[in-house]
């Protein structure tokens, strides 16, 4: 496993799983429906993923009366035709709430993805029983063994997986465990240094066939373009739509729409 917050992170996660942290909600959310996450990044157009996140350990607090806000931000997200909503759960680092995933889901109708740090199939099972439709595999993470396990036993759930890599060998891997969507984060969750150059050039590298979404950094429609020109299809956006006074007319700016 990587080092520096990443691996802070992740022993935090390991630590908190057998004492009830990734419990499964009661009752349980409509089952999910990865399929339907997966071809709302094909569409036409520009693909976004927005994200509701509280805070984290680069940004420190982003939007601290986010519970308060899921309703209206997920509605804003609907209007301005997001593909679907990430949603940061992890609580010690994140300040994040599986019930927003659910609340996000019901209120805007879009698919929802659920970031956290998956390191086991309780986890799966966590997601899906909160509506999720889809699930962040971290490559980094994960070794050779247990990323394509994870990623089929998602699939068997209903769940879509979006396997994100940090460098060429991350993509090889990912790739590898048979990934369909691969997403590139500029954010180096090792040290949370953000190069969006870096991340552009590894577009290259993931195969024909599997669906690319960049993430981490993108603040302008000049930098959606810019990433779609290197082969990206799909872009997550968390900060710039959180820190908006209009987050509708930000994303409808983002997609070239407003």
């Amino acid at each position: 496993m990587s080092g520096g917050v990443l691996a802070e992170i992740a022993a935090s996660v390991r630590s908190r799983m057998p004492a009830g942290a990734y419990a499964l909600r009661q009752p349980a959310a409509p089952p999910p429906d990865g399929a339907r996450f997966a071809a709302s990044l094909c569409e036409g157009g520009t693909r976004i993923i927005a994200e509701l996140k509280r805070r984290s350990p680069s940004a420190g607090e982003i939007d601290r009366n986010l519970d308060r806000r899921v309703e209206t931000l997920a509605l804003a997200y609907r209007r301005g035709h997001a593909a679907a909503i990430s949603v940061v759960t992890e609580r010690e680092f994140f300040g994040g709430d599986p019930e927003w995933i659910s609340r996000a889901r019901r209120i805007s109708g879009l698919p929802v993805l659920m970031k956290d740090f998956v390191l086991g199939e309780e986890q799966l099972d966590f997601a899906a029983s909160y509506g999720a439709d889809a699930v962040l595999l971290i490559a980094a993470l994960l070794d050779d063994e247990t990323l394509p396990r994870l990623r089929r036993a998602a699939e068997s759930r209903g769940l879509a997986s979006l396997v994100e890599a940090h460098d060429a060998e991350e993509v090889r891997r990912a790739a590898s465990a048979g990934a369909s969507i691969v997403g590139i984060n500029a954010r180096d969750l090792r040290t949370f240094d953000v190069d969006r150059e870096a991340a552009a050039s590894l577009a290259a590298s993931v195969p024909g066939g599997i669906l690319r979404v960049a993430e981490s950094g993108i603040r302008s429609r000049e930098d959606v373009e810019r990433l779609a020109a290197a082969g990206f299809s799909a872009f997550l956006v968390g900060e710039t739509l959180l820190r908006s006074e209009d987050p509708e007319e930000t994303l409808r700016s983002l997609r070239g729409t407003s």
